[in-house]
């Protein structure tokens, strides 16, 4: 295997580290306004979050920076290419971090109602377009002879692209429920449950089509080993939220977050970004890469700066891994536990 092959890998595994870790992070967002009844319920939800939802963005800006250096033409294409879709991400998560910042600096009803409702929709909105911009990686775009994208925004909003959207807004809601049952106790608990049940049965029928489309046209032998897998996860999961085994749940859950994510970059393999215009066109992992020197002096510092990442993130989720309830908020308006 090459260094480029390597490090299409590692890309590949940092994006599933982020959907795994986000994911719950983002359905735990949009559930403030789905799950939640009062205030109090609210700052139950974000608090299950709120130690870890910076940590897990680390792994985003991994993925970009890698992307960056190990391939920049697919960088350059991407991003000159879905500019509007990740413009509109990276406010959303700026956004998104002001709110859960904020939202605890006054005590008016109204200034925290807002920003929870900014929290929610700064959840939705990048759940929903992540999946519209790796439907469109997967399924290929209007690539050119001097590998840039000539297409438009619109060309972008294209059935599989919008059905991939609706995968990942599901499925991270259902990740995120039976994340909220994990990490609550006394009704909300029950009602996450309850809800992931019915999340997940429409999350299970998206997926289904959306993988499966995307297997008949582009996958192979591996990769339906890892639509099986994510199918296989996602109705284990839904039978453990069902039994009442919370940690079984989120683990399979996570499972099909993985398994699909994985499933979506070995149909993309060799490819990074395929040409409708032309398959010659396509950018790859041989002509998107940078120079074996400046992949080789990444992998070092891969090799030593993921272990840490991976120690300090564990950590931290080990300290803040106890329950909460509405018994553990304070009086004081927007105070954090």
């Amino acid at each position: 295997m090459q260094l480029h092959d390597v490090w299409f890998v590692l890309i590949a595994v940092l994006w599933i580290g982020y959907f795994f870790l986000e994911g719950f992070d983002f359905g735990v967002g949009i559930l403030t306004k789905l799950l939640a009844r009062d205030r109090p319920e609210r700052r139950v939800l974000i608090n299950t979050i709120g130690p870890v939802w910076d940590g897990n963005e680390v792994w985003l800006i991994s993925a970009g920076g890698a992307t960056f250096a190990a391939f920049p033409e697919w960088y350059a294409t991407l991003f000159s290419g879905f500019y509007l879709p990740l413009l509109i991400i990276l406010v959303c998560l700026i956004v998104r971090g002001v709110a859960f910042e904020y939202r605890v600096k006054r005590p008016e009803e109204s200034w925290q109602r807002n920003w929870e409702t900014a929290i929610f929709w700064t959840s939705l909105i990048p759940a929903f377009l992540w999946g519209v911009a790796f439907g469109n990686i997967v399924r290929g775009v209007k690539i050119d002879r001097n590998l840039e994208y000539v297409g438009t925004f619109g060309d972008l909003l294209n059935p599989f692209a919008l059905l991939g959207g609706l995968v990942t807004l599901t499925l991270f809601t259902f990740h995120g429920a039976v994340f909220t049952a994990l990490k609550t106790i006394g009704d909300i608990r029950e009602r996450a449950r309850r809800l992931a049940r019915w999340v997940g049965l429409v999350t299970a029928v998206l997926a289904l089509l959306f993988l499966v489309r995307a297997q008949i046209e582009q996958g192979d032998g591996k990769s339906l080993v890892a639509l099986s897998v994510a199918v296989a996860a996602l109705v284990a999961a839904l039978a453990a939220n069902q039994a009442g085994r919370e940690g079984w749940a989120f683990a399979l859950s996570g499972v099909t977050v993985v398994a699909a994510v994985a499933m979506l970059f070995l149909t993309l393999f060799p490819n990074v970004m395929p040409s409708t215009l032309n398959a010659d066109w396509s950018l790859t992992v041989n002509n998107a890469s940078s120079s074996p020197y400046t992949l080789k002096i990444m992998t070092w510092c891969a090799g030593i700066a993921m272990p840490i990442v991976l120690l300090y993130q564990g950590w931290t989720y080990w300290v803040f891994r106890k329950r909460i309830g509405t018994q553990h908020i304070a009086d004081a308006a927007g105070a954090v536990h």
